[in-house]
C-alpha cells in the first residue's frame, strides 16, 4: 500500500489572516502550484485560526508556520520548498 507524500500547505482563512492578505495568498499559491504543474505533490487547503493574529497573514507548510505573509514572501517560500523541482535538478 502506497503512503501518501504530498506536502501539506494550510492557509489561515481565520478572519484577521484572510483580511491581512490571506484572500489574495490563496490566489497566489494556487498560480504557483499549477503554472509549476505541482499540484499532485501537494494538498493545499484552508484551515481556521491558527491563534497567531498578530504575526499574520501565515501559512504552514508541513507543519512550520510562516508568518506576515505577502505575495514576494510566499513565493520565495515556496520557491525554497520546490525550487529544484522546478528547475529540473
Amino acid at each position: 500500500m502506497e503512503t501518501d507524500h504530498r506536502i501539506d500547505i494550510q492557509i489561515c482563512l481565520g478572519s484577521s489572516c484572510f483580511s491581512r492578505g490571506n484572500k489574495h495568498l490563496v490566489k497566489v499559491v494556487e498560480s504557483y502550484l499549477n503554472e509549476n504543474n505541482l499540484r499532485h505533490l501537494v494538498y493545499f487547503h484552508g484551515a481556521h485560526c491558527f491563534s497567531s493574529c498578530d504575526r499574520g497573514p501565515l501559512i504552514h507548510i508541513d507543519g512550520k508556520e510562516y508568518t506576515g505573509l505577502n505575495e514576494e514572501k510566499i513565493i520565495s517560500v515556496l520557491d525554497g520548498i520546490f525550487g529544484k523541482r522546478i528547475s529540473g535538478v
